[in-house]
């Protein structure tokens, strides 16, 4: 159990900021279209990340597989906590857009830094079982954080949801403060002295070039994100579904992202429970089928109870396939890499991210919401079951034991 203390703890950090971020999100959304009342301007904040990480991410990677992770990930949380501390006190949605996109911008840099961070603190052997458990962790900060929004919403203010977001990043912050450094003074040397044009174009190559030689693990990869890059449009227009077509008020609101909570919950128990039986093929391909199928499930619902079951459904088995998933990642990308492996291929992300939102959003305008979420949510479907038959190749099983991620690609 000596060994697991540092991992419960990164554990326990992480889940506050996401605590912090479930009531955050529910204020947000509620906040936007109060000020604008317009589904066009809510599925605008979802395109402030991508946009955040076209600006970023083509020189981000750089920086995070040079530096000290644990340092950059603790003053990216202050910064953030900052920054959303002051959301409260505006009343233009364009200012709210402009910090939005500053939180979006420092969050680019900590996604990467702690996928890698959490590479280095956890051995192979124990990573399946680390995600399950994180993913637990998630998923009861989704279950909690809308119904303590919804609360503080009856009986306060919206603007005291976003506010309690900014205290939970100095709290993850502060834990983060206590980890470990696995890099061991890796950031003695200054980053204008390393970072150049040549040195971004340089590690550009060399991603390509793991690329190519790792076009199994790219294949996964490419499915697995294209139907997490449906979900992140749909998301988009989740809200003004949930208003507008099934006409839920605002603690309707909060009680069915709060039955998203309790799937997340109880399949994040599951996957934590089993996770040292299950295959990572079981894992991913189990879980992003029928996490699939409950958008689908979702986006046909005509009242609350089948929008619930669609959420329930959702919930359950994306903790499947993002603990498999997770694992997947963090065995088969060189850890010395890792972080420009991921800002790369987040920036490519972004750019169809932003592309597929602003389609789904403009379609909704001009015709069903309903509709055009869910024809999404069933191409979302397809593709997955594509993923499932790519998973079950016979040939490519020793791509899912247990492996230590290293190689060439410093």
């Amino acid at each position: 159990m000596h060994g697991w203390k540092n991992p419960l703890l990164y554990i326990f950090g992480i889940g506050v900021s996401n605590l912090g971020n479930w009531i955050y999100l529910v204020a947000i959304n509620l906040l936007v279209l109060r000020i604008t009342g317009s589904p066009a301007a809510v599925a605008g904040m979802f395109i402030i990340r991508p946009l955040a990480v076209l600006l970023t991410n083509s020189w981000s990677g750089s920086i995070i597989d040079r530096v000290n992770k644990r340092k950059l990930m603790i003053a990216a949380d202050c910064i953030r906590g900052l920054l959303i501390f002051v959301i409260p006190w505006l009343d233009s949605i364009w200012a709210i857009y402009s910090i939005m996109f500053l939180i979006s911008i420092t969050g680019a840099f900590f996604g990467p830094t702690s996928m890698t961070y959490v590479t280095k603190l956890v051995p192979p052997e124990n990573r399946k079982q680390f995600n399950s458990w994180f993913s637990f962790t998630t998923s009861g900060a989704a279950l909690l954080g809308p119904a303590i929004s919804g609360l503080l919403i009856m009986y306060m203010d919206i603007r005291v949801s976003i506010i309690i977001n900014a205290v939970s990043f100095f709290v993850c912050a502060l834990v983060i403060y206590f980890l470990p450094d696995v890099d061991q003074g890796d950031d003695a040397v200054k980053i204008s002295d390393r970072i150049s044009l040549r040195t971004i174009i340089g590690d550009w190559a060399r991603v390509i070039s793991y690329g190519k030689s790792a076009k199994y693990f790219i294949l996964i990869y490419l499915l697995f994100q294209s139907v997490m890059m449906f979900s992140f449009a749909l998301d988009s227009q989740e809200a003004t579904f949930i208003k507008q077509v099934i006409h839920l008020d605002d603690r309707n609101y909060g009680l069915l992202i709060s039955v998203a909570g309790a799937g997340y919950l109880a399949g994040s128990t599951a996957a934590a429970l089993t996770s040292r039986r299950m295959s990572l093929r079981m894992m991913i391909s189990l879980g992003i089928l029928f996490s699939s199928v409950g958008y689908a499930m979702f986006y046909s619902a005509s009242g609350f109870v089948m929008a619930a079951i669609g959420f329930i459904v959702f919930g359950f088995f994306s903790s499947f396939a993002n603990t498999g998933y997770s694992t997947f990642f963090q065995n088969s990308v060189p850890v010395e890499m890792m972080g420009r492996f991921s800002s790369t291929a987040s920036l490519l992300e972004g750019i169809a991210q932003i592309l597929l939102t602003l389609l789904l959003g403009f379609a909704a305008e001009l015709l069903s919401v309903q509709v055009v979420c869910l024809i999404g949510a069933l191409l979302a479907t397809v593709i997955s079951a594509f993923l499932c038959f790519v998973i079950y190749i016979p040939s490519k099983s020793s791509h899912y034991e247990t492996q230590t991620s290293s190689a060439n690609a410093t």
